[in-house]
C-alpha cells in the first residue's frame, strides 16, 4: 500500500541514507518519548479468548471474560438517568452547539445550475444545564398535547441539536422514539409511522413541506406535528384534523407550572428507549425495538475502546441520528460529559459544496477531538487529497510520497513521526479541524487503502468498528493501538460473540489456521426483536439455556489469534445454481474482505 517513488534512483538512496541517520539519532528519545514499546506491546497483545476454550467461542474481551459489562456509571441504567448524570457532574459545560447562519448566497454554477452558498458564524451553545431544562419542558409540553407514557412517538429530522434535546425528553418521559431515516421512500416512511401507531410526529420544516407533506393522509392516526425551527411559519392546505406546533410553544406549553409540576412516569431498563427502523434494503424496513437497558449496555462497551474520553473532547455530529452508530456515538458523549457540535455533510469542510468560498467549514472552526465516519466520507476526503497531490510541483509530490511511505514504515513499527506530521500532513490533518485525536468508522466496509491513508494523514488512529441496529450498534471496535487494516476488532466489554457452523457456505469453526462461521452477538446490548413480529415468526433472536439474548448477524466472520474479527463473507450473497452449487455474489465480484456488516 506504498504510493509509487518517481525519483531517481541516487537520491532515493540519498534520501534513505539521511533518514536513517535521522532515525538512528532520534531512535532513544522517540522510544521513550512516544511510549513505543508499549504501542508495540498492546498492538501485538491477545485481546479476546474463546471463554469456552472451543474455537467457536463466545469470544470475550480479556478484560470482561468473567462479567460482561452494562452501565457506564454505577444505579445508571437508564437514558434519562444518564443526561441528569451528566447535568449533575458538568452543569456549565457546553453540551450541544449549533452554527449560526449568518447569510444565504444564490451562486450561478459553469454548467447553468444555481447552487446555495452559506455564510456561517460562531457555534451558539446550550449547556448541559440548559439543554436538561429544555428537554424537561419539552417532555412536559409533549405529555399536555396528550403524548402518553408507553405510546409511540415518532421522530423524522436532520440530525441538528433539537433532535437530542426531543429524545432525551422522550427518554425522560419515557415516551418509546419512533426514528426514521429522511431517505426512505414515501411508502416505507408510511409503513413506519402507521405500524407504530403515533399521534405525534416530531419534524423539521423542510421535511415536513417536502417528503411527509406529500404522505399525509396515508396516516390517519396522526394528530400533532411539531416542527423543531424556531423561526415560526404558517402552514395551509394541510389535512384537516392535523394541528402543528413549534417546538418553542411546545417547550413554552411543558413549562407552565401546572404542567412541568405534574409527575412523570420514569421509565425501566426493560422499558423501550427506540424503535429504530433499518434502512430497508431488503425489503420493509423493520422496527427494531431497542430498551434503555439495551442503549445504556452498548455506550459502555464503545465507551471503554476510547481512551481518556472525557469533558474536555469535542465531538461533530453530521452523520443520521436515525442510524443506530450516529445516536450511539453521541450518547456515548454525552455520558461523559463532552461537547457535541452539530454539522452536516455539506458544511463540513472549507472544501463542501455549501460553505461559500473563502469561509470557514464546521470542522475548521469546531476543531473536533472525536468523531464518526463513514467510508463514504473517508474515501471522499482520500480522493480530495490525492487529487491536490497530483497537481503539486514535482518537487513538494515526491517530498509527500516520501514522507508517506516513511510514516508508513513507522507506525507499522509503533513509532511516531513528528517531524513528518508537523512538516508535511499538518495541512492534510486541518481538513477535519487539526485536533482529531479518533476516528470511528462503521456502518461500512472500510477499504485497507483508505484506512491506511487516513491514519498516515490525518495523524489519527481510525478505528474500525462492526455492530448492528439489533445490537445497538455494538459488537466490536478496534483498539487505538492497533494499526492493522481489514479487521473490525475485538468484541466489546458488553458482548461476546460466537461462530456458528454453516455448511452451505464452507465455512466450520475447525477450520485452519482461523475458525470461522456465521457471527453471532449476545449481551445485555442485543435488542429486544422486531416490532410486531413474534419470536416464532423471527429466528434471528433467540436466548440460551443461561437466559441470555442472543442476534444471528448472517455475517460470516474469522476470529485471529489475538482475539480480532475479520468479516470476510455474508449469507445472503450466497445463491445456489441449478447444479445445486453454491456460489458466493461477493466472491464473484472478486472482493469478498469488502461485505458488508450491515
Amino acid at each position: 500500500m506504498k504510493l509509487k517513488e518517481d525519483i531517481n534512483p541516487l537520491l532515493l538512496q540519498v534520501f534513505r541514507s539521511v533518514v536513517w541517520v535521522y532515525s538512528v539519532i532520534t531512535f532513544i528519545p522517540r522510544y521513550f518519548i512516544s511510549g513505543s514499546g508499549s504501542n508495540l506491546e498492546r498492538a501485538r497483545r491477545v485481546k479476546a479468548r474463546s471463554a469456552s476454550g472451543h474455537p467457536a467461542g463466545p469470544y470475550r474481551a480479556i478484560n470482561s471474560k468473567d462479567e460482561l459489562l452494562a452501565c457506564v456509571h454505577p444505579g445508571v441504567d437508564t437514558l434519562d438517568k444518564m443526561f441528569e448524570y451528566a447535568a449533575t457532574l458538568f452543569p456549565q459545560r457546553d453540551c450541544l452547539g449549533t452554527r449560526e447562519v449568518l447569510s444565504e448566497e444564490d451562486e450561478l454554477q459553469p454548467n447553468g445550475k444555481i447552487f446555495k452558498k452559506l455564510i456561517l458564524g460562531n457555534y451558539n451553545w446550550l449547556s448541559y444545564e440548559e439543554a436538561l431544562h429544555a428537554a424537561k419542558c419539552f417532555g412536559s409540553g409533549l405529555a399536555a398535547l396528550g403524548q402518553k407514557p408507553q405510546c409511540n412517538i415518532a421522530i423524522f429530522c436532520e440530525t441538528r441539536a433539537e433532535w437530542i434535546v426531543a429524545a432525551q425528553a422522550c427518554f425522560m418521559y419515557n415516551f418509546p422514539l419512533v426514528t426514521l431515516y429522511a431517505t426512505l421512500g414515501p411508502a416505507a416512511i408510511a409503513h413506519g409511522l402507521n405500524e407504530t401507531e403515533v399521534t405525534h410526529i416530531i419534524t423539521s420544516k423542510d421535511l415536513l413541506q417536502g417528503r411527509l407533506k406529500a404522505i399525509l393522509c396515508d396516516i390517519p392516526r396522526l394528530q400533532h406535528i411539531i416542527v423543531v425551527d424556531s423561526k415560526r411559519t404558517s402552514w395551509t392546505d394541510m389535512p384537516r384534523g392535523i394541528l402543528i406546533y413549534n417546538m418553542d410553544t411546545v417547550k413554552e406549553l411543558g413549562s407552565n407550572p401546572d404542567n412541568i409540576a405534574v409527575d412523570r412516569r420514569q421509565p425501566e431498563p426493560s422499558d423501550i428507549a427506540v424503535i429504530m427502523y433499518t434502512s430497508g434494503s431488503t425489503g420493509i424496513p423493520k422496527g427494531v425495538m431497542i430498551s434503555h437497558g439495551n442503549i445504556i449496555a452498548g455506550i459502555t462497551g464503545m465507551a471503554e475502546r476510547i481512551p481518556n474520553l472525557n469533558e474536555t473532547d469535542t465531538y461533530i455530529g453530521y452523520l443520521p441520528l436515525a442510524h443506530v452508530l450516529e445516536l450511539s456515538a453521541e450518547l456515548v458523549c454525552i455520558s461523559h460529559g463532552c461537547r457535541i457540535g452539530y454539522s452536516s455533510p455539506q458544511t463540513l469542510a472549507d472544501q463542501s459544496t455549501k460553505i461559500k468560498k473563502g469561509s470557514k467549514g464546521d470542522t475548521s472552526v469546531l476543531k473536533p477531538t472525536l468523531m464518526a465516519a463513514v467510508p463514504e466520507i473517508m474515501d471522499r476526503i482520500y480522493k480530495n487529497v490525492m487529487t491536490k497531490v497530483e497537481e503539486m510541483s514535482k518537487f513538494q509530490k515526491t517530498l509527500f510520497v516520501l514522507a508517506y511511505n516513511y510514516k508508513m514504515e513507522q507506525i507499522s513499527k509503533g513509532y511516531s513521526t513528528p517531524l513528518c506530521d508537523s512538516l508535511v500532513f499538518k495541512r492534510v490533518r486541518a481538513l477535519l479541524g487539526g485536533n482529531t485525536r479518533i476516528l470511528l468508522s462503521g456502518g461500512a466496509p472500510l477499504s485497507p487503502a483508505t484506512q491506511r491513508f487516513m491514519n498516515v494523514c490525518l495523524c489519527c488512529p481510525v478505528g474500525q468498528g462492526y455492530g448492528l441496529t439489533e445490537t445497538c450498534g455494538a459488537g466490536t471496535i478496534s483498539e487505538i493501538w492497533d494499526y492493522s487494516t481489514g479487521r473490525v476488532g475485538a468484541p466489546l466489554v458488553c458482548s461476546e460473540i460466537k461462530l456458528k457452523d454453516w455448511e452451505e457456505g464452507g465455512y466450520y469453526c475447525t477450520d485452519k489456521p482461523n475458525p470461522r462461521g456465521e457471527i453471532l452477538i449476545g449481551g445485555p446490548n442485543v435488542t429486544m426483536g422486531y416490532y410486531k413480529t413474534t419470536n416464532k415468526i423471527c429466528n434471528d433472536f433467540f436466548v440460551d439455556e443461561d437466559g441470555q439474548r442472543w442476534f444471528c448477524t448472517g455475517d460470516i466472520g474469522e476470529f485471529h489469534s489475538d482475539g480480532c474479527l475479520k468479516i470476510i463473507d455474508r449469507k445472503k450473497d450466497l445463491v445456489k445454481l441449478q447444479a445445486g452449487e453454491y456460489v458466493s455474489l461477493g466472491k464473484v465480484g472478486g472482493c469478498p474482505e469488502e461485505l458488508l456488516p450491515h
